[in-house]
């Protein structure tokens, strides 16, 4: 068992070499203090996982050193914006719309007649109108009538007139490009 005043006296040997090194990786102090407070938090609290007799200043050294390429490859993935007018041209529609129309979907899907139902499945789910035919044994033309007697029912039931009705509404598609 490591005594804690000997982590104590190792943690306090390495501060000096864990900062130069950190101001070396950050080129700023302020930013190197920071590393070099985390990777002291990040050992003392996995302690368990230091292996007694092995070098503490090594140890540190390499949590110092993920630490600072975590936080690198984050704040590369990161926009700088630091007045919020970035952030303030932002806009989404809401998410809870889509699950809604998924819904309507499916209660119109299910609205239909069987064989037009599975021929809109087959090729909505990539399965060519040749495959779709031999599938469900008919002529190509066939599955060619299916799918558009199920288009036209489908838009009648859901209320598509035309593109626009699709996605968004006109008021939330305004809303959004106004940002």
């Amino acid at each position: 068992m490591i005594e804690p005043a000997d982590i104590k006296e190792d943690i306090l040997r390495a501060v000096p070499r864990l900062r130069a090194f950190a101001i070396s990786l950050t080129g700023n102090i302020d930013q190197a203090d920071d590393l070099v407070q985390e990777a002291i938090v990040r050992g003392l609290s996995h302690l368990d996982k230091f292996t007694p007799g092995t070098n503490m200043q090594a140890w540190l050294f390499t949590i110092l050193r993920n630490q600072f390429h975590t936080a690198y490859r984050k704040r590369r993935r990161e926009v700088e914006d630091p007045d919020g007018t970035y952030a303030a041209r932002l806009a989404t529609a809401p998410a809870q719309n889509g699950h809604l129309d998924l819904e309507d979907l499916r209660v119109a899907l299910l609205r239909l007649p069987i064989e037009q139902r599975e021929t809109v499945l087959l090729v909505a789910g990539g399965i060519s109108y040749e495959e779709a035919a031999q599938i469900c044994g008919v002529a190509i033309g066939t599955i060619k009538s299916r799918i558009n007697r199920a288009r036209t029912s489908l838009a009648e039931l859901l209320g598509i007139v035309d593109a626009e009705d699709i996605g968004a509404d006109r008021v939330m598609k305004a809303a959004v490009s106004a940002k």
